[in-house]
């Protein structure tokens, strides 16, 4: 299947008794009618980002808790997507498969994605690092991929989720032998090479006695964020007929939102529980 159409035109000019024959690059590439993932890769900085505003190894719940503000904001602005996955450094948006967004400009669908989640990043840093002030701009990069089903896209998903499982592992290792053991990391990445989940597994219990088992579903995961029907409580004044006063009184009001979920996306209860967010294969 060609997934992406680069479109040119030839356009011919006369002048006088000259014909100019020229190509014009439109720039612009087309979608087919399949899933758009918009893969992003968060806080794409040097190791020395992380360091000079101290983050917290193997992991940091303000940075993650960030990037997922970010993903709601970029969800909110494109309703088109039903459904994102984040972990570590990274976010991945899916837009529905019949989306018209941008009239499918895969050019359009990536810059809009990275410049908002770039904005929401800086805007909403001081919520989550309230003594940590922004040292550097940060910087983005994305990519805009195409799946022709529902099965092929699950398995992406389901490969994200698999790697943040592989990489989270090592990490609460690698930094449990540094910080607990006085390894240096080059000792604690000698110390782990080789070995497989079920010895790293081991270490974490025999020699620190942490069960990953019992480590926060985020970290172990990652975040899923699809939309959802949230009640909200707000306090609204009224005024009955025969009063002159209005009375304030909590009314609740339900509206759809991107709500983050720390669940298995690999197995299919997922999504048997929830039909609506892929149509049906042609």
């Amino acid at each position: 299947m060609q997934s992406l159409v680069s479109i040119f035109t030839y356009i011919t000019k006369c002048k006088g008794s000259r014909r100019q024959d020229t190509y014009k690059d439109l720039s612009v590439t087309l979608l087919v009618p399949c899933y758009s993932n918009t893969t992003r890769k968060i806080l794409q900085f040097p190791s020395w980002f992380a360091e000079k505003h101290n983050f917290a190894k193997p992991n940091d719940s303000r940075a993650l808790h960030l990037m997922t503000k970010c993903a709601q904001t970029v969800m909110k602005e494109l309703e088109d997507i039903v459904i994102a996955y984040g972990q570590s450094d990274e976010y991945s948006f899916v837009f529905k498969r019949k989306s018209n967004w941008f009239k499918r400009r895969a050019s359009k669908f990536m810059t809009h994605v990275a410049s908002q989640f770039a904005s929401s990043f800086v805007f909403y840093w001081r919520d989550y690092f309230e003594d940590q002030p922004l040292l550097y701009p940060p910087g983005f990069d994305g990519r805009v991929i195409v799946y022709p089903s529902n099965q092929t896209l699950k398995d992406y998903l389901s490969w994200r989720q698999a790697d943040c499982h592989i990489n989270n592992l090592y990490n609460t290792v690698f930094w449990a032998l540094v910080q607990q053991s006085g390894l240096t990391p080059a000792q604690a990445q000698e110390r782990l090479q080789g070995t497989l989940a079920a010895d790293k597994n081991e270490i974490l219990f025999s020699e620190f006695n942490i069960n990953y088992n019992n480590e926060p579903l985020m970290y172990r995961k990652g975040t899923v964020l699809i939309w959802q029907k949230v009640g909200e409580v707000t306090t609204k004044e009224v005024k009955l007929p025969e009063e002159m006063q209005g009375k304030k009184m909590a009314v609740t009001r339900t509206r759809t939102k991107p709500v983050p979920l720390y669940c298995d996306i690999i197995g299919d209860a997922f999504w048997k529980e929830h039909p609506e967010i892929l149509d049906e294969d042609s």
